[in-house]
């Protein structure tokens, strides 16, 4: 049994081993029980470490997993950023839309006004305010007379 208490095997978590989960044996004599409370200490403090070591991985882990979600919402080419180019691709999308309706209308109008006697008419008493031989034109107040000479005519330069 003295031999039990004069050689004490203490196992440490080896440190600079490549497998961190193998522990190393480590002989010490019985002689100096501050060296075997060092010792213990020791194994204590390594034992904390390499639990905190876990929680710190995990709290990294967790750190960067926030920081990620962050800058996929937030960040340059975000959610946030999408959001807004997909809500100005559809208002784009519908002007391009009423601008071909736009465009057709105004087509048809030209093709109309090369080949339709009654369209070239109508664009003539509207516009020119022509009339035909025996027609009186009534204009009000509001509408300008096409004949007037412009406003600033009789003005001196």
């Amino acid at each position: 049994m003295q031999d039990r208490f004069k050689e004490r095997t203490v196992l440490l978590l080896s440190v600079f081993s490549r497998h961190a989960r193998k522990y190393r044996p480590i002989t010490i004599g019985a002689a100096d029980p501050r060296l075997i409370r060092v010792v213990a200490l020791a194994e204590r403090v390594v034992r904390k470490l390499y639990e905190l070591r876990t929680k710190l991985a995990a709290a990294a882990v967790a750190a960067l997993a926030i920081l990620l979600a962050v800058h996929v919402i937030f960040g340059a080419n975000g959610m946030v950023v999408y959001q807004g180019k997909k809500s100005e691709y559809r208002t784009l999308q519908k002007d391009a839309d009423q601008l071909q309706k736009d465009n057709q209308q105004l087509s048809e109008r030209i093709k109309a006004l090369k080949s339709d006697p009654s369209a070239i008419e109508k664009e003539a008493r509207e516009q020119l305010h022509y009339a035909r031989p025996g027609e009186v034109i009534y204009l009000t107040p509001g509408q300008p007379n096409p004949n007037a000479p412009p406003p600033n005519a009789n003005a001196k330069k």
